[in-house]
């Protein structure tokens, strides 16, 4: 058994999103670990805002992945792109110092209604977090197409082989974990 602890975050905020089905689908699959799902619920970035002092919800998510081994990010696919929620919180988190993902090993899946499963906003989060100097997994890619007609009534995955992709880039990331480790 591992000590590993990774965090999550969905970028849909809407209840019962097959994104955030798929974030507990890499939980489960990362397994054994404890796991952490992060909250982008946050104010839109304002430097005003930031001059009064960084909001409570960021502080909470920036801890949740700075004391996490890895991270895992879950996004959907909003015209073309990912959603704007998550870009606000990638956004409060380049605030931050020391930025809680410089370093961190960080593995993106997609949901998505269309055939692409989230092609594009995988693409986009990739380039949102360059700066963010985050160890961005290249792949395997999990891209998970009618996402509305890809989970059982359990909220977990109905293809056996899409689990099974999921589980290897999930080892994929325990073996980021390890190199940055041993770096």
């Amino acid at each position: 058994m591992t000590d590993y602890t990774l965090a999550g975050i969905s970028g849909s905020l809407r209840r019962g999103s097959s994104n955030t089905l798929l974030v507990k689908e890499a939980a489960r699959a990362f397994a054994p670990a404890t796991f952490v799902m992060g909250d982008i619920r946050l104010p839109l970035f304002d430097e005003d805002l930031e001059a009064e002092g960084i909001p409570a919800e960021v502080t909470a998510l920036a801890e949740a992945i700075a004391q996490a081994d890895a991270l895992v990010i879950s996004t959907p696919e909003y015209n073309k792109n990912l959603p704007g929620g998550l870009k606000n919180a990638l956004d409060w988190l380049s605030r931050l110092k020391p930025n809680p993902l410089n370093g961190k090993p960080v593995a993106i899946v997609s949901a998505a209604a269309g055939r692409a499963g989230g092609e594009r906003s995988q693409f986009s989060l990739r380039h949102c977090l360059t700066p963010h100097m985050a160890r961005i997994l290249p792949g395997p890619e999990v891209m998970i197409a009618g996402a509305n007609k890809a989970f059982d009534e359990n909220g977990q995955l109905s293809d056996p082989k899409s689990f099974e992709f999921l589980g290897k880039l999930m080892d994929a990331l325990k073996a980021e974990i390890e190199r940055s480790k041993a770096a």
